[in-house]
């Protein structure tokens, strides 16, 4: 094959188009790091009051790959997104690290996960929303911003966030 590439795990040749998209280490990485940007806001969205929230979020956070990470790295990571970007919410809904992060870690990612993938990740976030009681308003509005990061159509994501309050956890 002209033009082609060989992958080091499997052996295999490739077109260096295949070059455009990302290794399974990399993807795997990508998806990682989406499920933490998840729990982090959602936990942000609806504070850190509450210890079934802050459990649902470092559960989630450890079952994406971060096993050595606990409620006190959860919360210092919270902090220094509050550092740099203002408050984590303002009157309005997310306002800036928040925001960024999200768009960083779930953007790139959603191209390559297929919808079933997508919906997974809202509904780790809904988890951790509901594990301390219904939606607050600005759980919802996370959400809502994890579902258009992921490019979930607006209809699809409300009829998720309705199931998962069904959803025994």
């Amino acid at each position: 094959m002209i033009g082609s590439v060989q992958c080091t795990s499997c052996h295999g040749r490739f077109g260096v188009e295949s070059l455009e998209q990302p290794t399974c280490v990399r993807l795997g990485g990508m998806l990682r790091d989406a499920q933490y940007t998840v729990a982090l806001a959602v936990l942000a969205a609806g504070g850190t009051a509450h210890r079934a929230a802050r459990e649902a979020a470092c559960g989630a956070v450890r079952d994406a790959g971060f096993e050595d990470c606990g409620e006190a790295q959860v919360l210092a990571a919270l902090a220094a997104m509050s550092g740099l970007g203002g408050e984590l919410y303002d009157a309005h809904g997310m306002s800036g690290g928040l925001a960024v992060e999200l768009h960083a870690a779930l953007e790139p990612l959603a191209p390559h996960l297929a919808r079933p993938g997508r919906e997974r990740l809202l509904l780790q976030g809904a988890a951790i929303a509901l594990a301390d009681g219904r939606y607050r308003p600005q759980e919802r509005e996370a959400l809502a911003a994890i579902g258009r990061c992921l490019d979930l159509p607006h209809a699809r994501v409300g009829a998720l966030l309705e199931a998962a309050t069904r959803a025994p956890y």
